[in-house]
């Protein structure tokens, strides 16, 4: 009979001993050893018009995270318009709960949506994973090139005598983030807003597209989304909501506290995910993100787009998020416009 020698005998032994537990672990395709995330492309949505405010601030996000190689794998912007970001978030809460491959970017919409009375969402930031703030823009007022008007107290003035002689154009509902931006100040002022007449646009571009074309008389946006049109001379810019005066080509632009006008309102941009997204993804676009926000290329971003840098982790940003959901629920209350 052959024996095996000591030695051998316990190699051999050994070489079982292995052969069993990797068998047990399911033989190196465990967990532990699935592809690190993300695998495959991942999609940014716009819940608004192409070309619009969100659209933008993705495309620029999704550039430098790709040109930096701060994120290699595929990055996807997809708009999706409908009801001032409602009708996507709608289908998101529902149908993408724990989709880690798909983000949206959204701004205090998010939260107006779900507080307001008329066509409110059942949906809000509780039902998301809201992942990072990035900057926080702000709002302006315009009216076309040839418009009479050259200064904001003017175009309030005419208001105020006749509530319904102009027509304010936006690009989200209304109750919404331009609305409010507007009916804010005009409120301060003394104009009767309720009598306001608003026309809603589903996006910054087609709100920009009816002022020009004659269909509206003034234009409250964002300073990012006018900026190329006011340096073209195709509007002017009345007032902007900001702490100071912006750069460049709003360096002549009077802010709203200049000209004695209370209207504060925080246009901040934000990433968010799925409410039951996976730790896993969590801890990858926190970190991403975060070393987006660091990067130079990221703040010659901000820079060339008019944005102020306001970066925030998702620790933060959720609080942010509880305290200006208290604030915009008392000013839509004060205005009748609380569900």
């Amino acid at each position: 009979m052959f024996k095996l020698s000591k030695r051998t005998g316990l190699l051999v032994s050994g070489l079982l001993a292995t052969t069993l537990l990797v068998s047990a672990c399911g033989g190196g395709t465990s967990s532990e050893n699935k592809p690190a995330y993300p695998t495959k492309a991942v999609t940014f949505v716009a819940p608004s018009g192409a070309g619009g405010a969100f659209d933008q601030a993705l495309r620029s996000i999704t550039k430098v995270l790709n040109s930096t190689k701060i994120v290699e794998q595929q990055l996807l912007v997809e708009a999706k318009p409908g009801g001032g970001g409602s009708v996507f978030l709608a289908e998101y809460a529902t149908n993408d709960k724990t989709n880690d491959y798909k983000l949206f970017l959204t701004s205090p919409v998010i939260l107006i949506n779900n507080l307001k009375k008329e066509g409110n969402s059942p949906f809000g930031y509780k039902n998301t994973t809201p992942l990072t703030q990035f900057f926080v823009d702000y709002a302006v007022i315009a009216v076309p090139a040839n418009s009479k008007y050259n200064d904001l107290k003017s175009l309030l003035d005419d208001m105020k005598a006749d509530p319904t002689k102009l027509a304010v154009a936006g690009g989200s509902a209304p109750g919404s983030v331009d609305h409010l931006a507007f009916l804010l100040p005009a409120k301060a002022y003394g104009v009767d807003i309720k009598k306001l007449k608003y026309i809603a646009y589903d996006g910054k571009a087609e709100s920009m597209v009816a002022l020009l074309g004659g269909n509206a008389d003034v234009l409250s946006s964002v300073s990012a989304s006018v900026s190329s049109y006011l340096e073209a001379k195709k509007i002017k810019v009345l007032a902007v909501n900001a702490p100071n005066r912006l750069p460049g080509v709003f360096k002549d632009v009077p802010t709203l506290r200049e000209l004695g006008i209370k209207g504060d309102f925080t246009l901040w941009r934000g990433v968010f995910g799925p409410e039951k997204m996976s730790d896993e993804a969590k801890k990858y676009w926190e970190d991403k993100f975060q070393k987006l926000s660091e990067s130079p290329e990221w703040k010659a971003e901000l820079a060339k787009n008019g944005w102020d840098a306001d970066y925030k982790g998702p620790a933060d940003f959720k609080k942010s998020l509880d305290e200006q959901n208290k604030e915009i629920q008392s000013l839509l209350t004060d205005l009748g416009m609380a569900k």
